[in-house]
This record gives C-alpha cells, sequence and structure tokens, in this order.
C-alpha cells in the first residue's frame, strides 16, 4: 500500500511517499480503508521529534511510528479477534497512528461509526481536535449556561470546535484569533472577538470564568491575570511554534503544576484529551444535529501530504487541513 514514512526527525522533506505492507488487524483492532485524514500539531511534533522531552515517547533516535497521521475517517476492511459492533463495510472514524496510508490498523475502542450527514474529508477532521475541546469545556472546566469562555487560538482545529461547543453549553465566547480569521470565529458563535494583531486580551482589564489556552504564548501569570477569582484555566499543549525545544509547551504545564495547589480560589488545568468510542458517539450526535461543523481550509492527496504539513507551520492554517485517499 502507499504510505506517507519517515525513517529520521526533521522537517518535511524527511517525509517520503511510497510502499509499505499493508497492516493486518490484531485483538482488537479493525483495519480501516482510509479515505480522508487531517492533520494537526500533533504530526508537527512527531515528524520534528520535539519538544526533546517527549522523545521518550516518540523514539529516542527516530520516529518509533515510521507512518505519520493521527485521524481518520473510511471503511472497516476487516477485523482482528474480540471486535464487536464493527463489521466490513462500516463508515468509520477515529484516532490511530500512521493513518497519512492507503490502510490502517485502529483500536476497536478509538473507532466509531462516522456521522451520517458528513462527508469522509469532514469526519476526519474531527476526532483528535473536537475530541479535546469537548473533554476540556465539558469534562474538565465543565463549562455552565452564563459564564464567561476566553478561547485563545481560536481560529485553529481545537479552537474551531472550542467556540461552537461553548455557544452550545450557553457560554458567551469570545476568540482570540488574527484578523483574517476574525469573520470565521464570528460565523462559528463568537460572541466577541479579539483581534491579536490589534489587541492584548491580556490588558483589556477583563476577567473569564473560564479560559481555554491553545497557543502556549502566554506566561501563566498572564493567563491567570485575566481569570475570574473562582475561574478555570485551562492548557493543551501548543501549536506549531519554531522548534528545536527541550521542553517545549511542557514548561507551562510544568509551572502549572507548581503553580496549581497555590491558586487559591482559581483552577489551574490540563487537558489530557484521550480518544473513546463514548466521546466520538457524543461527537457524531453534536455533528448530527448541526450543533457543531467541521471547518476544512484545505485539503491535500495523500502524496502531497507533506506540503499539507509545511502549510500547517508555516501559514498558520485556519481550522483544519485535510489529506485525501
Amino acid at each position: 500500500m502507499k504510505a506517507v514514512v519517515q525513517d529520521r526527525y526533521g522537517s518535511a522533506d524527511t517525509l517520503t511517499f511510497t510502499d509499505i505492507d499493508r497492516p493486518e488487524p490484531g485483538a482488537g483492532e479493525v483495519l480501516v480503508r482510509v479515505h480522508a485524514a487531517s492533520v494537526n500539531a500533533y504530526d508537527w511534533h512527531f515528524m520534528r521529534g520535539d519538544p526533546l522531552i517527549g522523545r521518550g515517547v516518540m523514539g529516542w533516535r527516530r520516529p518509533r511510528n515510521r507512518v505519520r497521521g493521527r485521524d481518520f475517517a473510511g471503511r472497516v476492511e476487516a477485523v482482528g479477534p474480540g471486535v464487536a459492533g464493527l463489521a466490513p463495510g462500516d463508515e468509520v472514524y477515529g484516532e490511530a497512528d500512521g493513518t497519512f496510508a492507503q490502510y490502517v490498523c485502529a483500536r476497536a475502542a478509538e473507532t466509531g461509526p462516522k456521522p451520517a450527514r458528513l462527508t469522509f474529508e469532514q469526519a476526519a477532521a474531527m476526532p483528535l481536535a473536537a475530541n479535546t475541546a469537548l473533554i476540556g469545556l465539558r469534562d474538565v472546566a465543565r463549562v455552565q449556561p452564563g459564564q464567561s469562555l476566553l478561547v485563545n487560538g481560536a481560529s485553529g482545529g481545537v479552537g474551531t470546535f472550542a467556540v461552537q461547543l461553548g455557544k452550545a453549553y450557553g457560554a458567551e465566547v469570545t476568540a482570540v484569533c488574527s484578523t483574517r480569521n476574525a469573520d470565521l470565529v464570528r460565523s462559528l458563535g463568537a460572541d466577541h472577538v479579539v483581534d491579536y494583531t490589534r489587541d492584548d486580551f491580556t490588558r483589556a482589564g477583563r476577567r473569564y470564568d473560564v479560559v481555554l489556552d491553545l497557543v502556549g504564548n502566554r506566561s501563566l501569570r498572564e493567563l491567570r491575570g485575566v481569570l475570574a477569582p473562582t475561574g478555570a484555566l485551562m492548557l493543551s499543549g501548543g501549536g506549531v511554534y519554531e522548534g528545536g525545544s527541550l521542553v517545549g509547551p511542557m514548561g507551562l504545564f510544568l509551572r502549572r503544576r507548581a503553580a496549581a495547589p497555590f491558586a487559591g480560589g482559581q483552577r489551574l488545568l490540563e487537558i489530557a484529551a484521550r480518544q473513546s468510542t463514548a466521546n466520538l458517539a457524543a461527537l457524531r450526535e453534536l455533528a448530527e444535529a448541526g450543533t457543531i461543523a467541521p471547518v476544512v481550509e484545505r485539503t491535500y492527496p495523500l502524496a502531497e501530504a507533506a506540503e499539507a504539513i509545511r502549510y500547517l507551520e508555516k501559514e498558520h492554517a485556519r481550522a483544519k487541513v485535510v489529506v485525501t485517499v
């Protein structure tokens, strides 16, 4: 089968479109014929091996998993032992390592029926990003009607879903983004937009019940400064940056952990977004009800997956970039 393979850390130039063996599903796995796979900052971090502290998971000297890609949407080709509820021919979506390929083996526990009203490209844009927003707002911050929510990085993959979910949960949403993305986040339901090229949200004098930081370019003190005395600050890593860092966005996480016991009434939190069939089902229901809708800015064929990642890291892509197979 064709796949996008990487044997050393580095830029998108290290990615090769080539032939490799088709995987076979093991116990609890399904083999999926991939129709689309979206691009995430996750893929950039694994491609670069950055931050260095993360190589304990990624692979110390070279990528442990040679094929990039995490999100997928496609059709079940075969099922492994112990799989129930999924069968060949089913349209599915979910998460697995190595989705920039014609086929991928995914854990059945991280795979679910595709939202019927969405295309494969739209469905592939959802799993990692929408799940992160869902866990952050529903489970970690527990957003309530009438609360004020600030999303820093509102026009990115996670941010576009966070704006929509915040409105669905009844919050007053302030979106931080660049000038070119202001209309996009307004169309998704944002009540207020802060253009970071013109205004600094940390100096505006307003405080919020919930702050979701998806960028990682602000200090913990600045973020706490816009948080209400009993508010919740959520950190979710960070996107693409210059690279070559020892700890990268993990530095902010470490400072959060040190400060959390002394934060008074403020809750300093981080999002650990683990995928599940239950969350995929919740996202499917939200998508089919029209409550959330994926925004796909660009699509690239599988052979040009390297270009898709270059676009993500150099052009500050809005919403989602999708690779079609």
